[in-house]
């Protein structure tokens, strides 16, 4: 039986595979983070919550806060599995193989393990975890915003690839990964069991400067992007941040600071490109007199460089020469 003639390296093909193998491994790695944080959330004694309770520390969030911001997050991606499907134009197909690709898949991977090792107490195992994860969101974002940019044309692309994948790296770099970091390395409030209230102003300046490191960094693209969907989720943190207390006031003040800083700025930002855009008028050179059909196509007005009868042509006669190249 002869093999078919197909050229497995030829572009279109290869993307054609590599969007099947995405519809495959996409849906079945967000089933299984979701499935892993639920049965952790609810299920096992202790909990993600439990654990987080007996150890806070000066950037623990407020949890509902958090777990809306998650479930937005879980929202977004079974969107962007269903354009997955539903992907017709060439660009999104390119976006979605070439921008995104397996490392959402690993990052999906990595929560779920990331969950587990949290409930089991593996506070380094969990902040290696972190790490990872981190460092897979920010090569597909980089890769998104430097060869595939949001644009107005393509909104679904927006709203479904990049919003995702963009609060995603979002939670991980300005919390999840702090947060982990700061329980494994011990920088957590220590419980009093005989009453004594804890002191709220313990590591006062490691998590102020965290928190002041991520959201300048935040900050800064906000500004230089003019990026809404960073902006919603860098305040979206500060929000959970200072909603819980006690907290060191270092941090409780920075927080409140940014969660009106991040918005300000984007208007600004937005206002200020709005008012430097070129104006778009452009003043028509004046034209000559209106040739008027009639006798007078051979006035001086309109024809100002008159040389020869052959050049003086009427409406309905063609240079038979210039068509057929002669």
């Amino acid at each position: 039986m002869e093999e078919l003639p197909i050229d497995w390296s030829h572009p279109a093909l290869r993307q054609h595979l590599a969007l099947v193998r995405l519809q495959m491994t996409t849906p079945l790695s967000l089933l299984i983070n979701i499935a892993c944080i639920v049965i952790c959330s609810t299920l096992v004694n202790p909990s993600l919550q439990t654990i987080s309770k007996l150890n806070p520390t000066p950037i623990s969030p407020r949890p509902s806060v958090i777990l809306v911001y998650v479930a937005l997050i879980y929202l977004s991606q079974i969107g962007y599995c269903a354009l997955l499907v539903l992907a017709r134009k060439p660009e999104t197909k390119s976006t979605l193989t070439k921008g995104v690709g397996l490392p959402l898949v690993f990052a999906n991977w990595l929560m779920a393990l990331w969950a587990i090792a949290w409930v089991f107490e593996w506070f380094v195992a969990a902040t290696v975890l972190c790490g990872l994860l981190l460092l897979f969101l920010l090569y597909s974002n980089v890769s998104l915003l430097v060869y595939h940019p949001p644009t107005s044309s393509r909104p679904f692309d927006t709203a479904l690839i990049h919003a995702p994948l963009r609060f995603f790296f979002v939670l991980q770099f300005a919390l999840v990964f702090p947060l982990t970091l700061f329980i494994a390395l011990g920088l957590k409030y220590t419980p009093m069991y005989d009453g004594t209230p804890m002191d709220p102003n313990a590591y006062g300046w490691p998590s102020f400067g965290v928190v002041l490191g991520t959201q300048l960094t935040s900050l800064l693209v906000v500004v230089l992007r003019r990026d809404i969907v960073w902006c919603v989720a860098a305040t979206w943190i500060c929000i959970s941040l200072w909603s819980l207390r006690p907290k060191a006031q270092s941090v409780y003040i920075t927080a409140i600071i940014f969660t009106v800083i991040h918005p300000l700025a984007l208007l600004f930002t937005i206002a200020r490109s709005y008012m430097n855009r070129p104006s778009t008028v452009e003043h028509k050179p004046d034209h000559g007199p209106v040739a008027l059909s009639g006798d007078d196509s051979d006035h001086p007005a309109l024809n100002p460089h008159p040389s020869t009868e052959s050049q003086i042509q009427g409406p309905r006669e063609v240079n038979v020469d210039e068509v057929w190249g002669a």
